[in-house]
């Protein structure tokens, strides 16, 4: 296949940002070009596409009564315009936007031009700009086989491929679940999102406090906290005799989630897509707060597969957390078993998939004589040098 040019539109969290990288690593290994349309924070992630130039454009956010929504109308329409003019030296063959404010100017620039249009909807419920835009793409791809919220005229666009994940997890696959016995160590790695979460830094230590005595001196915990936690969990631990490595983020997470016998963390859609292609069990405690409740449906998949347990946030107590823990913990063979779950709900072709699903939607410039063939990619005000 001819050498294509694709843009990927993304908002600035992991949550968008991991798979659009994704995508992107597999459409650069098939020798295509690729740019990526973000905002600020997604310019500021480390290690993701370090082999794309990335532009950055104001993303008018829907929110903030008459003032807000004037602002995000105006950010919005420059945000199209810049889009606009990229398109004219980049050509690209299929514009795919990936959720966040960031990809609604980048969508409606490309339905301007005509150029083919493609959504992924990383979680269980279609956020809010793949539902502006749903009814008006060529192809929705989903990492759900129920995805709610899901307009009627974008149902026969579906196309179910899974959630790309690095490529640093999904060797993971490969490697068998960490070896534990009866007294051997235990590896718990809790992660509450980007930053973490509170709600984890103020449980999670006081549930393990409640385990027995022979359970609790196995324990070996990597924790992700917040920078006003830190310190007082790793009082906390210390005073309990429990190993602990806590940090605010943690870059080499793929390699933790390797060892790791059992993982706490939030129920976002990189989160469960990185544990099943892994096949590591979990307990997950979605974020309430999140928006349409899409991480209560997030992890409903892959409890329903036997792959972790979910506790709702009211619930999550010490007690429950120490119940749970040891029936996954003491009982024999259950980790196991719940790895070997966690990794059937998982869908280790996605990038694959979604790359397929984006070649074949995407305009073919031979068989186009006004697409031009060999050009040079020009930076536009606001992109960031590669």
């Amino acid at each position: 296949m001819m050498s294509r040019h694709y843009v990927l539109a993304a908002g600035g969290t992991g949550g968008h940002m991991i798979p659009a990288h994704a995508l992107a690593e597999e459409l650069l290994a098939r020798g295509h070009r690729v740019a990526l349309i973000t905002d600020d924070r997604g310019a500021r992630i480390p290690g993701l596409f370090d082999n794309a130039q990335v532009h950055i454009l104001p993303a008018g956010r829907l929110a903030g009564g008459p003032v807000g929504w004037l602002r995000a109308v105006k950010a919005i329409h420059t945000g199209r315009a810049m889009a606009l003019r990229l398109y004219e030296t980049f050509l690209p063959s299929a514009v795919i936007g990936f959720g966040g404010y960031p990809a609604f100017p980048a969508l409606l620039a490309a339905k301007r031009d005509r150029i083919p249009t493609l959504i992924h909807e990383q979680n269980a419920v279609l956020g809010r700009v793949n539902r502006l835009m749903a009814g008006r793409v060529d192809a929705v791809a989903t990492a759900y086989t129920q995805v709610e919220r899901l307009p009627a005229k974008a149902q026969d666009k579906v196309h179910l491929v899974g959630n790309p994940v690095r490529e640093e997890v999904l060797a993971l696959r490969d490697q068998p679940f960490p070896a534990l016995d009866a007294d051997g160590i235990f590896r718990l790695l809790v992660i509450g999102g980007s930053q973490g979460a509170s709600i984890l830094s103020e449980v999670v230590p006081e549930g393990l406090a409640l385990l027995p005595e022979h359970f609790r001196r196995r324990l070996q915990v990597t924790q992700q906290c917040r920078d006003e936690d830190i310190e007082r969990v790793r009082a906390r631990y210390e005073a309990l005799g429990i190993p602990a490595d806590l940090a605010t983020y943690m870059e080499d997470l793929p390699e933790r989630l390797g060892w790791s016998h059992l993982i706490i963390a939030r129920s976002g859609a990189s989160t469960i897509a990185e544990l099943t292609a892994a096949g590591r069990p979990a307990i997950l405690v979605p974020l309430p707060s999140a928006t349409d409740d899409h991480q209560t449906f997030n992890a409903k998949e892959m409890a329903r597969a036997g792959g972790a347990r979910m506790i709702p946030q009211p619930k999550f107590t010490p007690v429950e957390l120490a119940k749970q823990m040891q029936k996954l913990g003491l009982e024999p063979g259950a980790l196991a078993n719940a790895a070997e779950r966690a990794k059937k709900a998982g869908r280790p072709n996605a990038a694959k998939d979604l790359a397929d699903l984006v070649e074949r939607t995407g305009r073919d410039p031979g068989a186009d004589p006004n697409f031009v063939r060999e050009n040079v990619l020009r930076p536009m005000a606001g992109a960031v040098p590669a």
